[in-house]
């Protein structure tokens, strides 16, 4: 539950609580929100453009920032209101210009690094890796993968390569030096326009190159390089054997993952029902995670420091916990393997607390705007990912809430038991309400599915995740030197088990997982607009906020969808006049399809054979009056090119035949370059095609 002056200091506190004006849930765009706005639409912008902006276009928007501050320093004393929207304006866009800068120097270091120690022919033969294994991972069919660094003759180099393979490591532990065989590739752009790219992210991770292992993983040569790197591999590696081994193979693969990061023995089946109930944020170690650690520590040690009555007159005990909760933090961010929702929390935490140190309101708009600024400085390229538009989304909804709740709550309404569990419970549940109320558009954007019963699955789950997973957990970790852990886990191992139950109770609920249809980053972007107004405007303007966010939903469901797709293999999936989706090859490109599908909001449906009009030559079709041609051989091209509107085809096409072919020609060579292809076809025309790697991109990732 979230308790808006539980964590101030004393003082700040007793200030709060005696102030006899109530607390306006609303606020201005204080600089330090402007700044982290610009930098939200700065980062943004530039990961959406098609074309690398040049350096000539930043110093101009500088150049633009410089004359509206000074128009705003100079302007009348009259135009006052002119002059604040112009300083406003002219921060907004200093600030949007420098993060974008940033973006790009990010990215290009990035992308433009070829790397070492990591040399392959893309799908031609198997090559020798040698590193030392970073971690065992699972895919999502389960099988086992492994995640190299590999070493350089030159220890001076800055930066290693990460490989990541299909495999099995065998006795060698994460930290051991490995060597082992294996077929790479460059990792794989995104399978559909608007899917998830790996190619983009894996090269922020330095990971070079994919692929599947052809021999057993042997122990590699010994190396001096990356030793802290491995120590703490190692040392996340026992402590993930260790808990793993003091409770049964279910809650403990849980367990792992939650203290350590170490997910690869989570069952499936858990997963799946963690995610169907709307708890699949706690897989990951985020924000809630890091809050319950650091939160806990704080208040455990403010309340032993303020036991101690003659020291706690003359000092703040918020302050030395403070300290110590930073301290549990950084360890736990270490140990958990600082993977970058982790380090996201990490930075808010610090920002909290340290507003605690410096005697400020520790959770308000401002905290949260700088812990934004932070994370944008160290990745930029975060702004697109779904765990930071959830997490900070749902932080400042809850902010701005708790302000109401502190502003609403009756004197005196706290007192006695039955209304500190009232309290308790009401706060437990406007929390989730919240939370998930402001990450519901995101997550339905980014994963297309809603699920259900998220509400009720938190409100069932969370107290004993909150109560009693976690503290038993962190007194575990504690203990663990003292070798006392056994009684913790125990305690962890039982709360986990209840947890897992209830989830895959609420997962079996009708209608547990909704589908959604994907929306265009344009809808995102409306709807974060209003999401932001309808925060921080004040009285009746928050209502223009939700009439933007109304839109974006409308535009959401009412744009029209695409009907066509074609794989980079050439594989066409279509949906007839009947509805029903027909593919012409059920064997090739089965994951492009089925992720298509997800987007159209039809998962698990699975198409029939493309029962066209066929030959030697390839097969026919009207789909919505557009005459379409699948060919496996060119030699009566002419009569296609005549008679079709759309020719598809794996083979390449001479630019010679495609000069005087009147169709729309889709061929291997265009695929290659391009990727997967949508369209939408209406009417007898083509209405709108996306590619995977659209016709003008020309960005560091785009290949």
């Amino acid at each position: 539950m979230l308790q808006p002056d539980a964590i101030l200091p004393h003082s700040a506190a007793h200030k709060t609580r005696k102030s006899a004006k109530p607390v306006d849930p609303l606020v201005e765009f204080k600089p330090s929100i402007l700044a982290a706005l610009a930098a939200i639409i700065g980062c943004g912008l530039y990961f959406s453009v098609p074309e690398e902006p040049s350096r000539n276009l930043f110093l101009a928007l500088i150049a633009l920032a410089a004359v509206l501050a000074s128009a705003s320093r100079f302007s009348p004393e009259s135009r006052k209101p002119v002059s604040r929207l112009l300083g406003k304006s002219a921060l907004v866009l200093l600030i949007g210009t420098a993060f974008a800068w940033r973006a790009q120097e990010h990215t290009l270091a990035h992308h433009g690094d070829s790397g070492v120690g990591v040399h392959f022919e893309s799908g031609r033969e198997a090559v020798t890796i040698e590193g030392w294994l970073e971690a065992i991972e699972r895919s999502g069919s389960g099988r086992m993968r492994l995640l190299i660094r590999t070493v350089s003759a030159d220890p001076a180099a800055p930066r290693r390569q990460r490989v990541r393979v299909l495999g099995e490591a065998g006795d060698i532990q994460p930290g051991d030096p490995i060597r082992i065989r294996a077929v790479l590739a460059a990792p794989r752009p995104a399978a559909v326009p608007g899917g998830y790219d790996f190619a983009f992210h894996a090269a922020f991770a330095d990971i070079r190159a994919t692929g599947f292992a052809v021999e057993a993983a042997a122990p590699g040569p010994a190396t001096g390089q990356d030793r802290m790197a491995r120590r703490l591999v190692s040392l996340r590696a026992s402590l993930s054997r260790h808990i793993r081994a003091r409770m049964a193979p279910r809650p403990g693969g849980l367990a792992a993952a939650l203290l350590t990061g170490d997910r690869a023995h989570i069952a499936p089946r858990d997963v799946d029902a963690l995610r169907q109930s709307g708890l699949g944020h706690v897989l990951a170690i985020s924000g809630m995670h890091m809050a319950l650690l650091a939160g806990g520590v704080f208040f455990a040690v403010r309340l032993l420091l303020s036991g101690l009555s003659p020291w706690a007159r003359r000092h703040d005990a918020a302050i030395p916990a403070a300290c110590v909760a930073l301290a549990f933090a950084a360890g736990y961010l270490l140990l958990s393997g600082a993977g970058i929702p982790t380090q996201r929390a990490f930075i808010m935490i610090v920002s909290v607390l340290g507003a605690v140190l410096l005697r400020r309101r520790a959770l308000s708009l401002h905290t949260l705007s700088i812990a934004v600024l932070a994370v944008l400085l160290l990745q930029p390229q975060a702004v697109i990912t779904p765990g930071f538009q959830m997490s900070f989304s749902a932080a400042s909804a809850l902010i701005v809430v708790a302000r109401v709740w502190q502003a609403r709550r009756q004197a005196g309404s706290g007192r006695g038991v039955f209304a500190q569990i009232r309290l308790f419970v009401s706060g437990l549940g406007t929390t989730s309400l919240v939370a998930g109320s402001a990450t519901a558009g995101f997550a339905a954007f980014h994963f297309h599915r809603i699920a259900s019963w998220g509400l009720a699955g938190n409100l069932l789950v969370m107290p004993i995740f909150s109560l009693i997973v976690m503290p038993a957990g962190v007194i575990g970790l504690v203990l663990i030197p003292l070798g006392l852990d056994a009684l913790p886990f125990a305690v962890m191992e039982a709360g986990l088990v209840v947890m897992l139950d209830l989830a895959a109770r609420v997962a079996d609920w009708p209608g547990a997982l909704r589908p959604v249809i994907a929306a265009p980053g344009l809808v995102l972007g409306l709807f974060a607009a209003g999401f932001v107004l309808a925060l921080l405007l004040r009285g009746r303007a928050r209502m223009a906020g939700g009439a933007i966010m109304l839109a974006a939903g409308l535009g959401w469901v009412l744009l029209p969808q695409p009907n066509l797709l074609i794989s980079e293999t050439g594989v066409v999936l279509a949906q007839i006049e009947t509805g029903q989706w027909v593919v012409s090859d059920r064997r090739r490109s089965r994951f492009a399809a089925r992720v298509f599908l997800e987007a159209r909001g039809e998962p698990g449906v699975r198409p029939e054979r493309w029962d066209a009009d066929c030959d030697a030559l390839g097969c026919g079709n009207e789909i919505e009056g557009v005459r379409l041609t699948v060919l496996d051989r060119l030699d009566d091209w002419a009569t296609d090119c005549a008679r079709a509107d759309l020719i598809i085809t794996r083979l390449a096409v001479p630019p010679a035949i495609t000069e005087r072919c009147a169709a729309e020609l889709i061929d291997a060579g265009l695929l290659t370059r391009h990727g997967s292809q949508v369209l939408r076809l209406d009417d007898g025309v083509i209405r709108s095609r996306h590619s995977v790697r659209p016709l003008n991109q020309t960005r560091p990732w785009s290949g």
